[in-house]
């Protein structure tokens, strides 16, 4: 097996590297500043002024999707416990179909830039915003976790960055940038960062799975021979079991996954968000229909680039670079074409993280500035001006807050990250939507009931999970959670991800919410939401009032 590099200064030139991320930022920002011309309007800043066609869409809607966890997560997950890091591969996707056919289009056609405009529609504006943004700002603070824990994986790596206060430092970079992006551009010079970088991500991992098949001698069998053969865990890397087949906790964390994965994409607040800046529900249909087809390519090549890595790198290897499991996709760039190719890589996953943040940060701001500021305190009575003010402060708080939390995650598996995500986004979002959507009984204090209860039951057995404090590696003793002080464990809740219990919470208080109100929904407002989200009907009227 070929040898390759353990430590960040070990593979290449930091200056080249630094070289080229400068080359593609200095690009990019000219990118966002140029677009930021026509930034007048809030349907500018939030929807990008509407203007982008299905292709276009579609792209930054795989750009979006396509994240630090699909690229550095996966992959990473793959080279180490094998069959089992695939299944993020197979949830991901699938969970991209469950969304497309149960929420997207309608959500589209019924909204005017945020998800709380649909679960608003009919019920009161006031409480039902303010929930709606909260759960927002929660979901994009957890996936801005992974985003964050990935970037400063990736920098330290480049840059031969070591001990903890230089790898701080690099998030804390990756922070003020991803924030400058945001304030500048809004969501047209953020779109065009994604569909760049959607291009670019994919072009690289086809190249590198080429590649990879190249050395393997265009077989797959042969690769995933040479995967097990230099893995320690051998032919089990090939098995179901290595990571979730242990015992049956872990058998359960896995069923949780899978729900969180599956379901958890149809409550994403950022990836709805994408649908409203097209102009109109055709367009909508075609964006869909470019998405499934990059994301579907794209989780194919994971599958060689994750095996790759096994076999080029080698599992331990991985795991003692600077961002560990995250790692792995760099370091076979840099086995297969050298310093100049793991620069380019490096760049690409640079660009996915910092489209992704963007696209994140701008999601969660709108929400604070159009539901909580623009249609709660301000009764819908405000400047278009200085709704996108608010909104802009609200981005740097968020990059703030965002520069913190990915500091305590730095050394967490990003696409396990990204799957608390999708938790508390399947548990607080997705059955408040598919109730406003599809049953018309549904009340205020039924979406309240949900909101809050999926969050909160969410947000709880996460904190007191295994994820925050008391997993220890077997083998070396060392801390596997967030807390790194292997002293400090206050964990009573045995799995990984909540999915299993707080998703079926969220739909469970919804229903009881609903039928202890006395509340009477109009009937008027339900049917006139039935034909517009089925139809289209009206939408494009709507979101201009």
């Amino acid at each position: 097996m070929p040898a390759a590099a353990t430590a960040s200064g070990d593979i290449g030139s930091p200056a080249l590297n630094i070289t080229i991320f400068l080359v593609f930022v200095v690009i990019t920002l000219g990118i966002v500043l140029r677009a930021s011309r026509n930034n007048r309007t809030a349907a500018d800043y939030y929807a990008g002024g509407r203007a982008f066609t299905g292709r276009q869409n579609g792209i930054a809607i795989a750009g979006d999707y396509l994240s630090a966890a699909s690229f550095l997560g996966i992959a990473g997950a793959i080279a180490t416990v094998g069959y089992d890091g695939f299944m993020y591969s197979i949830g991901f996707l699938v969970a991209w179909l469950v969304a497309l056919l149960l929420v997207a289009e309608l959500l589209r056609n019924t909204g005017r830039f945020t998800m709380a405009d649909v679960l608003s529609f009919r019920l009161r504006q006031g409480p039902v915003r303010t929930a709606a943004a909260i759960s927002t700002l929660a979901v994009s603070f957890f996936y801005l976790l992974a985003q964050m824990a990935g970037a400063g994986g990736l920098v330290n790596l480049l840059l031969g960055v070591d001990g903890s206060a230089g790898q701080n430092l690099t998030i804390a970079v990756v922070g003020i940038l991803m924030i400058v992006y945001v304030l500048v551009g809004g969501m047209k010079g953020t779109t065009w960062v994604q569909i760049i970088k959607a291009v670019l991500l994919i072009i690289g991992a086809a190249l590198m799975t080429v590649w990879v098949l190249g050395r393997a001698g265009l077989n797959f069998s042969a690769l995933l021979g040479d995967a097990a053969a230099a893995s320690p865990a051998g032919t089990a890397l090939l098995e179901p079991g290595l990571r979730y087949g242990l015992t049956d906790t872990t058998k359960l964390d896995f069923i949780s996954l899978g729900l969180a994965l599956v379901l958890g994409t149809a409550g994403l607040p950022h990836v709805l968000m994408r649908f409203y800046t097209v102009p109109s529900s055709k367009e909508a249909r075609r964006s869909v229909v470019w998405a499934i087809l990059l994301i579907g390519i794209f989780y194919l090549f994971t599958l060689v680039l994750g095996f790759g890595a096994a076999w080029l790198v080698g599992p331990e290897k991985i795991l003692a670079a600077p961002g560990k499991a995250n790692s792995a996709a760099p370091l076979l760039a840099f086995e297969l074409g050298g310093t100049l190719l793991l620069g380019v890589i490096a760049a690409v996953a640079f660009a996915t993280i910092l489209a992704v943040v963007a696209g994140l940060t701008i999601t969660a701001s709108a929400s604070f500035a159009h539901d909580i500021y623009a249609n709660v305190i301000k009764k819908g009575s405000v400047r278009a001006d200085d709704e996108v003010r608010v909104a802009r402060i609200t981005a740097v708080v968020i990059g703030a807050v965002a520069i913190v939390g990915g500091i305590f995650a730095k050394d967490q598996n990003v696409a396990f990250l990204v799957a608390l995500a999708f938790a508390v986004a399947a548990s607080a979002n997705l059955p408040t939507i598919l109730y406003s959507l599809f049953w018309k009984r549904f009340n205020t204090r039924g979406a309240l009931w949900s909101i809050y209860g999926g969050l909160t039951s969410a947000i709880v057995l996460i904190i007191f999970s295994p994820v925050v404090s008391g997993k220890i590696d077997a083998k070396t003793g060392a801390s596997l959670s967030m807390i790194t002080d292997t002293g400090i464990d206050f964990h009573w809740f045995p799995l990984d991800n909540p999915g299993i219990v707080s998703i079926p919470i969220g739909f469970l208080l919804g229903y009881l919410g609903t039928i202890t109100s006395k509340e009477v929904g109009s009937a008027e407002k339900y049917a006139e939401m039935e034909v517009r989200s089925l139809t289209g009907a009206g939408a494009e009227k709507a979101v201009d009032h």
